[in-house]
């Protein structure tokens, strides 16, 4: 692993693209949190980053001494299995374009921001940061995970030909409040909190869940991959992609369990093991970031208090 890199300039410009997003938002709350003073969000109503020349204008007029880039399409498996092309072609001119403009500006820090969907569908579990590459993906998300690949291979590109102290961060599944919750586009988590939420509130006796239940799965609060975004920016400088996960994880039927109690929700759990389970398992190897010296903050039951909390407030239907 290289050497730590100088800790950011607190007063210096940092762009975050996605900033209206789950991650992107959490990432501003948390530079700021952490003293930076130059902080500007990039959403898709401030800069269409699919139009190259739209991208390029918008990097050079902020003038980012770092940029954060979260932004992307993104979706559960229905989204993703029903619009390969989108989620293919949308993220690459993303990427693309905002790395182009990026290099344009001389912007010598980028963080890239992933997915632990690049690994292969049987990888080795825990997932090592070396299994990139080395077997086939899943099919219901491949044109999502390739795009992200092309991600870390043009990171790794402008770092080799031009320089560029860039980095990638590959999350895990993520979570917290400002999540997404839709019928077609929702992550499991979001997805299942929202299906058992209603379920009690509408006094449903059964709630279905796709699946077998028997997949297991990795979360991480938003809050926590933030704050490791950051950790990352200030030590971190090396072309491997870094693994951001919690080290642990429980079967889509623990969870389904735990996110029934934490809304409420006492009826039956039915499984519709007509719909696709996913990729089997998919548990993170995080010794290269534990190895800088983050750990997780917030832990599984109080995140889901948290995201539950925030989708009551936010966006379920006032009780009538």
């Amino acid at each position: 692993m290289s050497a730590s890199p100088p800790a950011l300039d607190r007063s210096a410009t940092v762009l975050v693209a996605g900033s209206s997003g789950l991650v992107g938002s959490a990432v501003i709350r948390r530079l700021e949190a952490r003293g930076f003073t130059s902080v500007v969000g990039a959403r898709s109503t401030d800069v269409d980053l699919t139009d190259a020349r739209a991208a390029l204008d918008y990097v050079a007029s902020v003038r980012p001494a770092v940029v954060v880039d979260a932004a992307a399409r993104v979706g559960g498996i229905a989204a993703n299995d029903a619009e390969p092309v989108e989620f293919l072609n949308d993220n690459l001119r993303i990427q693309t374009n905002l790395f182009a403009a990026a290099h344009a500006a001389d912007v010598d820090r980028l963080l890239f921001l992933g997915s632990s969907c690049i690994y292969p569908k049987h990888a080795p579990q825990p997932i090592p940061e070396s299994a990139l590459l080395t077997g086939p993906l899943e099919e219901t998300n491949d044109a999502y995970a390739i795009a992200k690949i092309a991600g870390v291979t043009a990171v790794r590109s402008y770092r080799r030909q031009y320089g560029r102290r860039w980095i990638c961060a590959m999350p895990t599944n993520v979570y917290g409040p400002g999540d997404t919750f839709h019928p077609a586009r929702s992550h499991v988590l979001p997805a299942l909190l929202q299906r058992f939420h209603e379920a009690r509130v509408s006094g449903a006796e059964e709630v279905v869940v796709w699946g077998t239940g028997t997949p297991r799965r990795e979360f991480i609060h938003v809050d926590d991959l933030a704050a490791a975004c950051l950790h990352l920016l200030d030590h971190y400088d090396d072309p491997t992609p870094v693994n951001v996960g919690v080290g642990e994880d429980l079967s889509i039927a623990e969870l389904a369990g735990l996110v029934a109690e934490t809304v409420g929700f006492t009826g039956r759990i039915a499984w519709d093991t007509t719909r696709p389970d996913g990729t089997p398992r998919k548990l993170l190897d995080v010794s290269r970031l534990r190895g800088t010296g983050w750990r997780p903050a917030i832990g599984l039951p109080q995140g889901l208090r948290d995201t539950h909390r925030w989708y009551v407030e936010n966006v379920a239907p006032a009780p009538s």
